[in-house]
């Protein structure tokens, strides 16, 4: 087993303290300003909840060993990762303002949904990857409890706009799968994935 060092192509600081919380020492391998991350994000017509979210993931991959390449950093494995939350077949994803954000948590609200988080590890020649599915409810929650959630910020950024890590807690009656999975990286599978490449967890 080799000394572990990855890259991490994400922006998300709970994957970068998940991260640690396993170990592993990362880089930061973000996009560039002329880089359309968003794009990558797009849904595409009558696209399922998993075939989105595993999709998405390996385009982030393409997207990060491509600017490796470019930036001619040593090599490394590259991981990459996408948290979508699921409605049935609806994938709800981030807030575009705090109305939406409303909206989504009004759709969440007394009901249960599926959180599913890809994970990608490439080193160029090879590549892993694997989904966790999670389920999370919500309690009943009222239009006074919706705004002050939503005047907190918090949803916004946030795939079906909350966080578990954060006050949604409060309102979250049952969840089951993985806690860190919900966070954003699932620490199990993610450390299965390190050692299929052969790096020590």
């Amino acid at each position: 087993m080799k000394k572990m060092f990855i890259y991490l192509a994400s922006q998300s600081p709970r994957r970068r303290q998940l991260l640690e919380q396993l170990g592993v020492a990362y880089q930061l391998l973000l996009p560039e300003p002329h880089e359309d991350a968003e794009a990558l994000e797009v849904v595409l017509p009558r696209e399922s909840p998993l075939a989105y979210v595993q999709r998405v993931t390996q385009l982030k991959l393409d997207a990060a060993l491509a600017r490796r390449q470019r930036l001619g950093l040593p090599a490394a494995p590259v991981l990459c990762s996408d948290t979508t939350v699921a409605l049935g077949r609806d994938i709800l994803g981030k807030p575009v303002d705090a109305a939406d954000a409303v909206q989504l948590l009004t759709r969440l609200s007394g009901r249960t949904h599926r959180v599913l988080t890809a994970v990608a590890l490439g080193t160029g020649h090879q590549r892993v990857q694997t989904v966790s599915v999670s389920r999370v409810t919500f309690a009943p929650l009222s239009a006074a409890q919706l705004a002050a959630y939503v005047a907190t910020g918090e949803p916004m950024g946030k795939a079906g706009a909350y966080g578990v890590q954060g006050r949604a807690a409060a309102y979250i009656s049952h969840m089951s799968g993985s806690y860190s999975g919900i966070m954003g990286l699932p620490l199990f599978e993610t450390a299965q994935l390190l050692q299929r490449i052969g790096l020590a967890v």
